[in-house]
Order: structure tokens, then C-alpha cells, then sequence
């Protein structure tokens, strides 16, 4: 039971990291849903006292490569006012901060999935290089490299915004 328990405590850090992926609720939501649904079938295979966060962002993140290759495309873009509107403030601070996170939205809209990706797993999920290069088995410098060009095309993106 510690299991699922656990599954349902990183819920919503793994509907974010699929938000990431997919740039869809609905999607993202349907990939999470395939995601823990793997993991229940195959729990055998998770090894106690490993991290089960990184488990499963490895299976989210391959079940989303599957899902992108087998549907021929290479990712899937769309806009997501749901997820802003519990933004505090008065209605003038509730604009502004949307209109920054629509701003910052698009930007990471724009980003290619592998530097969206290493973007999602350090700077919003607090991954470690090494973990985050070890989810994504990619060498730690192939992982810095994205995230500079990831930083850099987010900064010229929001500079252009502002």
C-alpha cells in the first residue's frame, strides 16, 4: 500500500513534468493515466529503496516518445488558460502575472522538447544534472549544453515579450 500511496504523492509533479512533454492538459492528463498504469503493472520491476520519482518520469517520458512516434509527429503544441487561473492578487496583479505566465507559456512553447525537457527536470521539478542526465540517459554535458540553449532562447523569448 506504501506504493500506491507514494504514486499518488508525486501525482501532481508527474501531471506537470507530462504538461511539459505534452503542452496539453488533456494530454498530459492522459499520459499521466498511462504512466501509473504502467507502473502498477509492472511494479515487480521497481527496486525498493530507489527513487520512484525518477522511475517514473523515465516511464512517462517513454511512453510520451512512443506516443509521439507512433502518432508520426514530433510534438504537439497548445495553449492552457485552465492552469492559470488560480493566480493570486487583485485582478490587476491577476493579469499582469498571466499575462507573464502566458508569456513564459509560449516561450517554453517554443523550445525544442529536448531542451524543454532538461528545463522541466532541473529548473522546475529541482533535479540534480546527474539525475535529470540519468532520466533522460544523456551524458551531464549533453544535459548543460541544453540548458544553456534553453536559458538563452527563454531569455531572447521573454526579452522580445517584455
Amino acid at each position: 500500500m506504501a506504493f500506491e500511496q507514494d504514486l499518488l504523492e508525486l501525482l501532481p509533479r508527474l501531471r506537470r513534468f507530462a504538461r511539459s512533454l505534452t503542452r496539453d492538459i488533456s494530454d498530459a492528463d492522459d499520459l499521466c493515466q498511462m504512466a501509473l498504469e504502467r507502473a502498477l503493472n509492472k511494479r515487480d520491476q521497481w527496486q525498493t529503496g530507489t527513487r520512484l520519482d525518477s522511475w517514473m518520469y523515465r516511464i512517462t517520458r517513454n511512453i510520451w516518445i512512443d506516443t509521439v512516434r507512433a502518432a508520426g509527429r514530433r510534438e504537439h503544441v497548445a495553449n492552457d488558460d485552465e492552469a492559470m487561473e488560480n493566480v493570486a492578487g487583485d485582478d490587476h496583479q491577476r493579469m499582469e502575472s498571466r499575462m507573464e505566465l502566458n508569456d513564459v507559456d509560449r516561450a517554453m512553447d517554443r523550445l525544442p522538447l529536448e531542451q524543454r525537457e532538461a528545463i522541466s527536470l532541473v529548473l522546475v521539478e529541482g533535479f540534480a544534472y546527474k539525475e535529470a542526465a540519468a532520466l533522460l540517459d544523456i551524458p551531464i554535458g549533453t544535459l548543460t549544453s541544453r540548458l544553456v540553449r534553453g536559458r538563452e532562447a527563454l531569455q531572447r523569448e521573454l526579452g522580445e515579450a517584455a
